[in-house]
């Protein structure tokens, strides 16, 4: 297996809040487990460098707004998704403890909520942006008037675009070397209210947006401080939250005219 230098791992068990709350216990054991398994299978192979992939939802619920990377420690984050950010931030500590004692090449990378074309689009375990886009899209085709939003819509996000995300992760794996964590974003902040709204535009749909307020909005706000990205591997997005937008709705709709 020597013939293999670099390992990136992608892979999580991840899902919306409504999934979260359901599978807690899983979304720890399996994030956790496959991590820790991956890092210890490169350490046995020698491997020359290993990039982990972390999540924004190991921010602390209440984190001072643009999220730095020394925060990551302030705090327990969110509780509807503190299982998954647990088990990613613990992903850190093993990179960090495996670099020191193995001289691992173990970098470690914070992504913001990612979006783009083939999202997961099921209703169940799908996360804020493609949820909108499927029911907007099936008001739109099947004529409905209103469309529930989970929450008040006044919690905030940050979006990255796919191709962005995938730009950065090769980046960073060809250009950082570092124990650190890196945040992976737009720096740029939107409310779940105006990106409602965006949607149903980008849609063209016309009717109500009914807001389901008993429902839970999940951490208050998220937007990450980029600098580091920028100076470490010469990072910044390119895709608006528009554009990215337009292109993952003209994919559903594609794929949704298909079924």
């Amino acid at each position: 297996m020597k013939n293999v230098d670099v390992v990136i791992h992608l892979a999580a068990k991840v899902g919306g809040i409504a999934f979260n709350q359901t599978y807690p216990g899983t979304l720890f054991y399996d994030n956790i487990l496959m991590g820790a398994q991956l890092l210890e299978a490169a350490r046995l192979e020698k491997i020359d460098k290993f990039v982990q992939m972390g999540t924004v939802c190991s921010y602390p619920k209440y984190t001072h707004v643009p999220f730095v990377e020394a925060d990551l420690w302030s705090g327990y984050p969110e509780e509807t998704n503190a299982p998954y950010g647990v088990a990613k931030k613990a992903l850190l500590v093993m990179s960090q403890a495996y670099r020191k004692q193995y001289g691992m090449n173990i970098i470690f990378l914070v992504p913001v909520n990612l979006y783009g074309p083939k999202d997961n689009f099921d209703l169940k375990s799908s996360h804020v942006i493609p949820a909108l886009i499927r029911k907007f899209v099936d008001a739109v085709q099947n004529g409905r008037k209103e469309v529930f939003v989970w929450g008040t819509g006044n919690a905030s996000r940050e979006f990255l675009y796919v191709e962005d995300a995938a730009e950065a992760i090769l980046a960073a794996t060809e250009k950082y070397d570092k124990a650190a964590p890196v945040n992976l974003g737009t720096g740029n902040e939107i409310t779940i209210k105006q990106l409602a709204e965006l949607i149903a535009n980008l849609t063209g749909f016309k009717g109500k947006l009914i807001w389901e307020t008993a429902m839970p909005d999940g951490q208050p706000r998220r937007c990450l401080d980029i600098s580091l990205a920028k100076k470490e591997f010469a990072f910044e997005a390119k895709t608006d939250l528009t554009n990215g937008l337009q292109k993952t709705i003209e994919w559903f709709k594609d794929e949704f005219n298909k079924t």
